[in-house]
């Protein structure tokens, strides 16, 4: 089944996307310094793009940066004055990341923050808002993730949950998997928070078997 979905995801790219040689210099760049092969694939990186557009976000939190890619994808629609800002714990994955944001011509709207994410964002002014918050990162901490942007989120403010199906062990309540049990307490936190308006989507494609959960902050 892998290869029909790759084959699938594949088609829809070259039908949909046009193609985009910054992109693919930034996923080689990736590939060249060894970071892990978790980016998003480019009909998902659209999709992102498509949310910022959509939401008319001029402030977009991103809780994992890798190399920068998705990051490069919302950025790019960004207006003149708006600002991301994203996390990365790894110092070098932090390094790749800015480089390729130069590359891409957006590193003047991202703020590329290293460290733990939870530090980070313990360091927010409590002021600070977001219009969309991007959560792409170790998922054990995803319940802390959420308690913390939830700080920062307005009525509109769109929070986008990454990869929560875990090839369907999301549903599996014993499971061993630190990652799993984070994505199940994740969904759980949200699904009961009267502040939200949530659903969730599985995906298949490019990156197997996953999917995203989409939570929409009522006033």
């Amino acid at each position: 089944m892998q290869k029909l979905w790759s084959e699938v995801d594949n088609y829809l790219i070259e039908q949909l996307l046009p193609p985009d040689p910054v992109l693919e210099k930034v996923l080689e760049n990736n590939q060249r310094e060894g970071l892990p092969a978790i980016d998003v694939a480019a009909n998902q990186g659209q999709l992102l793009a498509l949310f910022v557009r959509m939401t008319g976000a001029k402030r977009v939190l991103e809780i994992g940066t890798l190399g920068g890619y998705s990051t490069v994808w919302m950025a790019r629609e960004l207006p003149a004055d708006g600002k991301l800002i994203t996390l990365e714990f790894s110092p070098f994955h932090a390094q790749v990341a800015r480089q390729n944001l130069q590359l891409a011509g957006v590193a003047n709207k991202v703020e590329v923050i290293e460290g733990p994410a939870l530090d980070s964002l313990a360091t927010f002014e409590s002021d600070t808002v977001f219009d969309l918050i991007f959560i792409d990162a170790d998922k054990p901490n995803n319940p802390n993730y959420l308690e913390w942007v939830l700080k920062f989120a307005r009525p509109g403010t769109l929070i986008i949950g990454d990869n929560v199906v875990r090839e369907g062990e999301v549903t599996h309540p014993q499971s061993k998997d630190k990652s799993v049990q984070g994505v199940r307490k994740f969904i759980e936190v949200m699904g009961n928070n009267p502040r939200l308006t949530c659903t969730a989507l599985q995906t298949v494609g490019l990156k197997g078997w996953d999917g995203f959960t989409l939570a929409w902050v009522k006033s």
